[in-house]
């Protein structure tokens, strides 16, 4: 399952997250800091091993997540 969303701070600042979850559990969540992928679990280190090299998808969601959201 994959879940999203943004909120707008009191200051205007916006605020965004995307997780996938697995199963009932988290599975793996976007870092915007850092442009990486954070795994809850060992089977998620596959996934992450995959999307942390695509920088420009990476690039792209923290832009979402920031602006357009």
């Amino acid at each position: 399952q994959q879940m999203y969303g943004c909120e707008l701070s009191s200051d205007g600042r916006k605020e965004g997250y995307n997780q996938y979850g697995y199963d009932g559990r988290d599975f793996i969540a976007f870092d915007k800091e850092t442009l990486t992928w954070t795994a809850a679990d060992p089977q998620a280190q596959v996934t992450k091993r995959k999307w942390d090299p695509i920088v420009a998808q990476n690039k792209y969601l923290k832009a979402y997540l920031e602006e357009i959201c």
